[in-house]
């Protein structure tokens, strides 16, 4: 067993984040002592579940949705500055695992977040839990802002998509960084783990929720921007634009601060609104990280 120290850096990337429960599994299952937490985005929603206490809970949860689940949890905004509110979805989480401050959990937990009018980047490491982690979701244009101390908050991956620098100063014995923003399957060096869209040809019903989303989609385009959709549907444009972003970031701020492990998580490995394929993500974020420590050795 390992029996050594951590501080876990969990980046942003959307459902791709659900990879980083199979890495804590991977991590405490071998004698790892996570005793710090620093995450962006789905990284601040896992990273702060973890630190909770509560991360089979949530597991067992997300892995029961359904593709129609998905679009349930979602509640539509018109011209407050994103398409989806974010409220439902957060209350249901707090009804699953309960409200906490940050300062009062058993580990030490920051969420990134983005200070959209002074432009510059946020740690979140005291207050409501679930108010840091809405604030380091609030993706631009898809999830509408946070209003927190009079600062607009939105998604912490804009300016620091993998969050190293909080856990600079940890008394740990080693620091490791999980990189959603990773070259794509076809071009990753990592061959030993399995990815779980080994993509069989789309369903019936893979082409049916697809059409759905994309239809509340472009109907909210059609009512937001007055404008008709286009072959490329908006959720798409903003979602790929996004993650171009921030792969270029993630490669700066790892040559950086140089962690001592890298988890790379190919940045292709579902798509963004993907979350119904919770178990998938979540054996592949394990089985992954057991051949990136593999090739460590």
């Amino acid at each position: 067993m390992a029996n050594k120290t951590v501080s876990l850096v969990l980046g942003s990337g959307g459902a791709r984040g659900l990879a980083h429960i199979g890495v804590i599994n991977w991590l405490t299952e071998q004698g790892y002592d996570i005793r710090s937490i620093s995450g962006t985005s789905m990284g601040a929603l896992v990273g702060g579940i973890y630190a909770s206490g509560h991360l089979d809970v949530y597991t067992e949860w997300v892995t029961r949705l359904e593709r129609m689940d998905v679009l349930g949890l979602l509640d539509f905004s018109f011209g407050e500055g994103g398409l989806i509110k974010g409220e439902r979805i957060i209350r249901v989480l707090r009804e699953l695992i309960g409200d906490y401050q940050i300062e009062d959990l058993p580990l030490a937990f920051t969420a990134v977040a983005t200070d959209l009018d002074n432009q510059k980047e946020i740690w979140l490491n005291k207050g409501p839990l679930f108010e840091a982690i809405r604030a380091s979701m609030a993706i631009p244009s898809i999830f509408t802002p946070v209003t927190y101390h009079g600062m607009r908050l939105v998604d912490g991956g804009l300016l620091n998509p993998i969050p190293i620098a909080p856990t600079l100063n940890d008394k740990t014995d080693i620091t490791i960084a999980v990189n959603l923003s990773a070259q794509p399957r076809s071009r990753s060096s990592v061959t030993r783990a399995s990815a779980p869209a080994e993509k069989k040809p789309a369903t019936e019903e893979d082409a049916s929720y697809r059409e759905k989303i994309q239809h509340f989609i472009d109907n909210l385009q059609d009512n937001i921007f007055n404008s008709r959709p286009t072959d490329i549907g908006m959720l798409d444009i903003i979602t790929n634009s996004l993650d171009t972003m921030q792969n270029s970031i993630a490669r700066f701020r790892l040559a950086a601060y140089g962690p001592d492990i890298i988890i790379n998580i190919p940045s292709d490995v579902c798509l963004f609104y993907e979350f119904y394929r919770a178990k998938e993500l979540i054996r592949f974020g394990h089985e992954i990280t057991e051949a990136s420590f593999n090739h460590s050795d």
